[in-house]
């Protein structure tokens, strides 16, 4: 099967790196896409794009960057349209 988690923090890449692991004991064929960080790739994901590229905190910050959050949407949609998953995961 095919897999794409998104994780947008340290936490979220903690859980998210725990799910790959079982995962692929469940199933070793598994293709797993994600965006996450360090701990999701070293379980085993092909990561897309970083957490730490994704975070802006507080209101000025998220105005500053507003289009490069729109071209992550939009980035990620695509993404997940064309690998074609399975299964999509969202962990907060």
């Amino acid at each position: 099967m095919k897999y794409y988690l998104i994780a947008g923090e340290a936490s979220g890449d903690l859980h998210g790196s725990t799910l790959i692991k079982e995962l692929h004991k469940l199933d070793a064929n598994a293709a797993i896409r994600s965006w996450g960080g360090d701990l999701m790739e070293a379980a085993g994901s092909t990561i897309v794009k970083h957490y730490r590229d994704l975070a802006f905190m507080g209101f000025i910050e998220v105005v500053k960057n507003l289009p490069t959050i729109l071209r992550n949407i939009k980035f990620c949609k695509e993404d997940i349209l064309s690998f074609k998953p399975d299964v999509l995961v969202l962990i907060d």
